[in-house]
């Protein structure tokens, strides 16, 4: 451990420093089921092996953004920053108690004992990330060795990929057991249209496999044209209309590595009728969902 606090990238943004109360007032009990913590450093140092330095941000601005925009929980996601040490999101999740469930980022070598103190923290699922420019490959059997162990607590597994890399992941992601969830509807290319073969493959994955879930999420890390990221609502809106039981939404806050511009987290919240056009579909995508997947 470092008793330095890391000093944060030069070019990295900062989270937005006074997000607007949103117009759209989210339904009794919603989750903000995508965000993070960045340490804060030296408490909670980053990894030696990270691909960027983060500003600190930690539990305690979480929480503060969660009551201001009028969430009721938090799925804390294990940042890449941090590698696999998961101290910093387990730490925040068993400050929030109930409030909080976490998704950790694990080596081939965890021991069940761990898993079970994870799992006690408040931990219920792993995280595998296949972004090339984000971590170093892993050998598809270590993550499916990974995705054995965790079935004993009833985990799920979040999957980060990007547009491109969906047809040759396709056959390991049918091998991987439980409920899966794709991190920000696998990175369409918006620019394609939602009739490209890219996102057909992806509405094909999720319509063959029943155990598919998908983040609604990061309008602002797919936009081509920018804010109020119009031309993102299209490939929302199509699979919140087509697998309503099977999606989630969340603010992605602190935002790691964004370099056009830094959303307002007020806004993002308002971006959500936008996609969830009935109330049915508000409830079942802030609510119902969630809960079922991290809370039962």
């Amino acid at each position: 451990m470092t008793d330095e606090v890391q000093v944060m990238d030069a070019d990295w943004l900062e989270f937005h420093p006074s997000p607007k109360t949103p117009d759209f007032k989210l339904p009794a009990g919603a989750v903000d089921a995508h965000c993070h913590v960045f340490g804060p450093s030296p408490e909670f140092p980053y990894a030696p092996e990270r691909k960027y330095t983060p500003c600190n941000a930690g539990k305690d601005k979480l929480f503060a953004l969660r009551d201001h925009l009028g969430f009721a929980r938090n799925v804390i996601v294990q940042a890449t920053c941090h590698g696999r040490d998961n101290r910093a999101m387990m730490d925040a999740c068993r400050e929030a108690g109930d409030l909080a469930r976490g998704v950790a980022s694990v080596g081939p070598d965890i021991s069940r004992d761990e898993l079970a103190d994870m799992h006690e923290a408040g931990v219920r699922g792993v995280r595998l990330n296949f972004v090339k420019r984000l971590v170093d490959a892993t050998p598809r059997e270590v993550f499916l060795s990974i995705a054995e162990k965790i079935q004993e607590f009833g985990w799920s597994i979040v999957v980060y990929f990007e547009a491109a890399d969906l047809e040759e992941l396709v056959p390991f992601l049918k091998q991987l057991p439980g409920i899966i969830v794709v991190d920000h509807m696998g990175r369409p290319d918006v620019t394609k249209g939602t009739d490209h073969p890219d996102f057909q493959r992806f509405l094909q994955l999720m319509e063959e496999n029943e155990n598919i879930w998908t983040k609604v999420t990061c309008p602002e890390r797919l936009t081509v044209a920018g804010p109020p990221y119009d031309d993102v609502i299209p490939f929302c809106r199509t699979i919140v209309d087509r697998f309503e039981d099977r999606v989630l939404w969340g603010t992605d806050w602190p935002h790691p590595n964004m370099k056009s511009h830094m959303p307002d987290d007020g806004a993002l919240v308002d971006f959500i009728p936008k996609i969830a056009r009935t109330a049915e579909q508000q409830r079942k995508l802030l609510v119902d969902n969630p809960m079922r997947l991290y809370w039962a």
